[in-house]
């Protein structure tokens, strides 16, 4: 193999060239649905159905694709994600690390919608217990749109999947030639095809041609390292997002307080801040036992313990880096381990 390292952007690039004759590595494409399998009714629609393609469907419209690897597919679900809910995670966490437990098999390839693919990739980052690739891929445009983006994303996603260097870096987001740590991706625009960004740690590499250029690996725990399993469970804990702004009460945190929330996740206006009557709520959330994390509706920086609002003070939680959907995530599985508060923001600082 031959290597070259490259400086970008002051970070270390690894490009690596895979011979002609190496054996090729086996993919399996787990597709769950979403723009990336959607169809317009007529050709110039805005609007489409998603799910609407199988996944036999999508690798066939990929030219090239059995250069790159040996690649298999298979029907987990078929909707938009939108409709992603904790049942098809649950099913989709399983089925990955059954295919991953398979010696046969190098790394695994998941369509998503890009609605909520963040919040599922992050899901599974936290709970696939392998250092194989894993790669999510979607796209902005549905399959039978003009320029459409879904086979160059899934070609890519491939070459990222296959690639030697993949190994070891957890759950990763593939759109638009940009690699993205799962945990740090956030979608940014409604339509726009560079519409993920990673805002605090910035993206895990690029893609050219089937070229795959990584940079820093990601820094917090994932994978093997993760405490959190889907194993034995049936469900997730119930967490809900209080959206903040301006003028409002606490209606909402009363309400989800009643109906059984087990966590709620402040996204607040600046620094994790919320109204007067606001914080009264999710502080007496706070004694009636509902887990409250802050975190910022700005979906960038840190929200620190202990800044703007008092947590020691409130009981309340930060959410460090993440962003609410994402420290919604992590409050519903720190929640299969535990309802201690400082356990649960060791989680926040590790993950």
């Amino acid at each position: 193999m031959q290597t070259m390292r490259l400086a970008l952007a002051g970070l270390t690039a690894l490009a690596i060239a895979i011979p002609a004759w190496a054996a090729k590595p086996r993919i399996v494409i787990l597709a769950t649905g979403g723009t990336i399998a959607g169809a317009q009714a007529e050709g110039q629609d805005a609007g489409y159905k998603s799910g609407s393609f199988k996944v036999e469907d999508l690798i066939k419209a990929v030219p090239n694709l059995d250069k790159l690897a040996d690649i298999g597919g298979e029907q987990v679900v078929n909707i938009g994600s939108q409709d992603m809910n904790d049942e098809v995670w649950l099913k989709l966490a399983r089925r990955v690390n059954e295919v991953l437990a398979n010696p046969d098999v190098d790394a695994v390839v998941i369509t998503h919608g890009t609605d909520t693919m963040e919040e599922t990739g992050y899901f599974l980052s936290l709970v696939v217990k392998s250092d194989k690739p894993v790669v999510m891929v979607g796209s902005m445009r549905p399959a039978t749109a003009t320029g459409a983006d879904g086979s160059a994303n899934i070609y890519n996603a491939v070459s990222v999947a296959a690639h030697p260097g993949a190994k070891g870096r957890g759950v990763m987001v593939l759109l638009n030639d940009e690699i993205h740590h799962a945990r740090e991706a956030t979608k940014t625009n409604t339509t726009q095809l560079d519409t993920f960004k990673s805002p605090n740690r910035g993206k895990a590499g690029m893609t050219n041609a089937g070229r795959v250029y990584f940079y820093d690996a990601l820094a917090t725990k994932h994978t093997k390292a993760s405490v959190f399993s889907v194993e034995g469970l049936q469900s997730l804990p119930r967490v809900d997002i209080f959206y903040a702004h301006a003028n409002v009460g606490r209606d909402y945190i009363d309400a989800c307080v009643k109906l059984g929330c087990k966590g709620m996740v402040l996204a607040g206006v600046g620094d994790g801040n919320a109204t007067e009557t606001a914080v009264a709520g999710l502080r007496d959330a706070v004694k009636k036992g509902v887990a409250v994390v802050r975190s910022s509706r700005t979906n960038s920086g840190i929200t620190d313990r202990n800044v703007e609002l008092n947590d020691d003070e409130l009981g309340t939680l930060a959410s460090m880096e993440l962003n609410p959907q994402k420290a919604r995530v992590l409050l519903m599985l720190g929640l299969t381990k535990t309802s201690d508060a400082a356990q649960l923001q060791k989680f926040f600082y590790e993950y």
